[in-house]
């Protein structure tokens, strides 16, 4: 009975918090809404900037600023034209650079976005910071940290589902199941999960960037640059949350003629 009830529970899950995502149009997880996860997101924000040094005044922070505008303003001229003009009515925009030795950029939900200094040596210039935005941005849109959020809820209910069915064996063996199903359900759903989403994010980027008037050839110098920087052993892709730099330079370098071919429809041409 009780494993019934958990099946059952799951299954109503998945039926009532799938929704149609208006960036992708494709039918996503998400248990979270916007309006749940807005003000949360505002507010650590908030408390991030107050214990970190936001650096203002410099050429580099007038860079994120400026590029950061561009690339809302073409996230607004493409949700437009696929008929999403109110998507982006609760989103609280802010690009802010940050004092740090990190090689890293995010942007939460809702539009709050920060680089480190530390990735500025390899975005090198704007149309580089406009590839790293881009894809950060892209992330938020596409509601990727939701269904994240999501995902690991559904992750936690089976668990519980593990316990439930292995009840009545030894404490060995329901430890073992619980094993099995942690590395199955990580390498085999969440892991591929991630990896989707960066590959989501890199695609959406790639047109965002193009539409701000940046051309996404630059894309492919920015991530080969990121590779060169990378240190230490890299994981096997499959044991990561990010596709090797190799799959996605290859990625990107096959959905550049669609972002060309998008960014095109407002005006902007690339040679």
């Amino acid at each position: 009975m009780k494993k019934h009830i958990i099946l059952g529970a799951c299954t109503l899950g998945l039926l009532f918090s799938c929704a149609t995502n208006p960036v992708t149009g494709k039918r996503t997880l998400n248990f979270v809404s916007n309006s749940e996860l807005f003000p949360s997101s505002f507010q650590q924000y908030g408390t991030f900037l107050k214990e970190n040094k936001v650096i203002t005044g410099t050429s580099d922070a007038r860079s994120v600023e400026n590029v950061g505008i561009k690339i809302k303003v073409a996230a607004e001229k493409y949700l437009a034209s696929l008929g999403q003009t109110e998507y982006l009515n609760d989103y609280r925009w802010e690009y802010k650079l940050v004092d740090s030795k990190e090689v890293n950029a995010w942007c939460m939900p809702g539009g709050k976005i920060v680089v480190y200094s530390g990735i500025l040596p390899i975005t090198k210039n704007d149309a580089g910071l406009a590839t790293v935005m881009g894809h950060e941005v892209s992330h938020a849109l596409a509601n990727h940290g939701a269904q994240r959020m999501s995902a690991s809820q559904l992750q936690g209910l089976g668990a519980v589902g593990v316990a439930v069915a292995t009840g009545g064996q030894s404490e060995e063996k329901q430890q073992m199941w619980q094993q099995y199903y942690g590395i199955g359900s990580q390498v085999g759903v969440m892991l591929p999960y991630s990896r989707n989403h960066e590959t989501e994010a890199d695609k959406i980027g790639l047109t965002l960037m193009a539409i701000a008037g940046y051309n996404p050839d630059d894309a492919i110098a920015f991530w080969t640059r990121m590779a060169q920087n990378s240190s230490g052993q890299a994981p096997p892709e499959f044991l990561s949350s990010h596709p090797s730099d190799a799959t996605r330079i290859a990625n990107l370098k096959a959905m550049i003629p669609e972002a060309k071919a998008t960014a095109a429809k407002f005006g902007v041409i690339f040679k």
